[in-house]
């Protein structure tokens, strides 16, 4: 499926392809009247965005937004949470699953662009990107001990594999709040811009990756997130497998001959 220039998903998603920036998709969380809190209706917005967005070859990087001036997602709708009986709770959960896992296996590489409030589930979706920018208003957390729950968004496992288990465990334990200088030094978030500048920043970011081969873009991203965790003589074995999907594509050829006489590629895709 392509993705057109603007598309909603459901009531609370948009994905725009934006003019001049080819190849660079914005997903957008779009609940401005509850913070983007994630509910039911918007997990299964986010899922359904996410797949279009994995089966458009066109795209090469993904940018993750919000329309709310004061928050990027404050997490999940514990308002609709709130009304569920046990057995509602139950078959909720793959929704609420599929969204989370819908931006973390997008195939092309992604960039969170966080303001205001992320936290518990936000600040999950914003983890399950590859980079995040974050301007200076930012807040982020994994309050969700606090409420008598888990980070259940991926937030136990992507929080420790980008800064370490025991300052992941002081951050899940205390359920406490990261103003955004400290969190650019803990490692929580990229790149931090001034107010105001993280969606700029992100999309600036994004148009520089989109530049590069999207077949190339698709597989090294494999091969980071394969090959994480594993012993070296292993990530190598990932490694290789990556590069022999590229070595003999359309991409490979065009990036040496563009290279060799000096101009700019014009990337096939394939």
């Amino acid at each position: 499926m392509t993705v057109t220039s603007e598309q909603r998903f459901g009531e609370f998603v948009v994905v725009r392809v934006h003019e001049g920036q080819d190849h660079v998709a914005e997903l957008v969380l779009d609940r401005p009247k509850a913070m983007n809190a994630v509910s039911t209706d918007m997990a299964r917005s986010i899922g359904a965005a996410c797949a279009a967005l994995a089966a458009d070859p066109a795209v090469r990087v993904t940018v993750l937004t919000s329309s709310h001036e004061r928050a990027f997602c404050v997490g999940a709708d514990l308002k609709e949470r709130n009304s569920f009986t046990d057995a509602e709770l139950v078959r909720q959960r793959p929704t609420a699953r599929a969204a989370y896992t819908g931006v973390l296996d997008l195939p092309m590489p992604t960039v969170a662009a966080v303001h205001g409030f992320a936290l518990g589930g936000g600040f999950e979706l914003a983890l399950s990107c590859d980079l995040i920018v974050a301007d200076r208003t930012a807040v982020v957390g994994l309050p969700e001990v606090s409420v008598g729950v888990i980070p259940g968004g991926g937030g136990t496992q992507l929080l420790p594999r980008r800064i370490g288990a025991a300052r992941a465990a002081e951050l899940v334990f205390t359920a406490r709040r990261v103003e955004a200088a400290e969190a650019r030094e803990l490692g929580l978030v990229d790149e931090l811009v001034e107010a105001g500048d993280d969606r700029t920043q992100a999309l600036a970011l994004a148009g520089r990756i989109a530049a590069n081969s999207p077949v190339g873009l698709r597989a090294a991203k494999r091969a980071l997130r394969l090959g994480h965790g594993l012993d070296l003589r292993a990530g190598l074995e990932v490694e290789d497998a990556a590069w022999r999907s590229v070595a003999f594509s359309g991409d490979r050829a065009e990036g040496v001959a563009a290279f060799n006489e000096k101009r700019k590629p014009n990337w096939p895709g394939e």
